[in-house]
């Protein structure tokens, strides 16, 4: 009988730590141009940096990369118009867990020297 209440304590005990964590804010940048040309730029600047598009749907507004080096992780965008310009929204996971928005500031920092560029 004690076996069983042990297996049950365990059980238990493993049951609580299956429950998932807080959702992680994705890092948001604003932008003066259309979503097409935020969309577009994102791309280049994620390929120009090392990932691989692996789908992308300018009219959703929406594109996914992976990083082909070490660390690999996986970069989703998602750009909304806004007035008459555009909000982009990036989040970054590794083995589908959220990464901390601080995980994508070089890559905000490139996005928006970039734009500044065009």
């Amino acid at each position: 009988m004690s076996r069983l209440a042990a297996l049950l304590l365990l059980a238990t005990l493993l049951a609580g730590c299956a429950t998932p964590g807080a959702p992680v804010p994705p890092r948001e940048l604003t932008f003066a141009v259309p979503p097409e040309t935020a969309l577009t730029t994102t791309a280049e600047v994620l390929m120009d940096s090392g990932y691989v598009l692996r789908h992308a749907d300018a009219d959703l507004g929406r594109l996914e990369a992976v990083l082909s080096r070490w660390p690999g992780y996986r970069v989703q965008a998602k750009v909304q118009a806004e007035g008459e310009g555009s909000r982009l929204a990036l989040t970054a996971t590794r083995g589908g867990r959220p990464l901390p928005p601080e995980t994508l500031d070089r890559l905000s920092m490139d996005i928006q020297n970039r734009m500044a560029m065009d």
